[in-house]
């Protein structure tokens, strides 16, 4: 039966460093939880204040990272997590982003609305700001990986 406990930031990340499929660990965080079977950790979440400026109004959280082993229903039980956190701390509105190629199940199913693309797709290397676009290390199929997805992105919100 899975279950959701609080977890550091540390231990989440360290989850995210291991499990992610296309996301690194974040860099600041409100809260963590995590979602174990017994005593197997089988997904984390990480809610942090908004990355874009406009949606942070101080009653707006944002999911930054959700990731699971793969365990069925781990996904939607973080997400109804994190809505629970935010919702009993005052904020309004959750957001989150997924890439354009991802379904958005999960979120659906836990109440969240699809609000189209928002942005991504764009490298933030520019002359005037060299940015490292590429893992140092290849994967281990032998290919240099993106240090971030550089495909579109589209945004999920639930207001309360």
């Amino acid at each position: 039966m899975l279950e959701i406990r609080p977890i550091t930031l540390r231990e989440a990340n360290a989850f995210v460093a291991a499990h992610h499929r296309h996301n690194r660990p974040t860099n600041g965080h409100k809260w963590s939880v995590a979602v174990y079977d017994g005593e197997r950790l089988c997904g984390v979440a990480i809610a942090g204040q908004p990355i874009a400026r406009k949606l942070d109004d101080g009653l707006t959280i944002e999911i930054r990272r959700v990731c699971t082993d793969g365990t069925p229903n781990a996904c939607s039980m973080l997400y109804g997590a994190c809505c629970r956190v935010a919702r009993a701390m005052g904020y309004k509105r959750v957001v989150t982003y997924t890439l354009v190629s991802e379904p958005g199940a999960s979120l659906r199913a836990s109440g969240f609305t699809d609000c189209g693309e928002a942005g991504g797709g764009v490298s933030w290397n520019v002359p005037s700001r060299p940015r490292e676009l590429y893992e140092a290390q290849t994967s281990m199929f032998g290919e240099t990986a993106a240090k971030y997805p550089l495909e579109k992105k589209r945004r999920w919100e639930k207001v309360f």
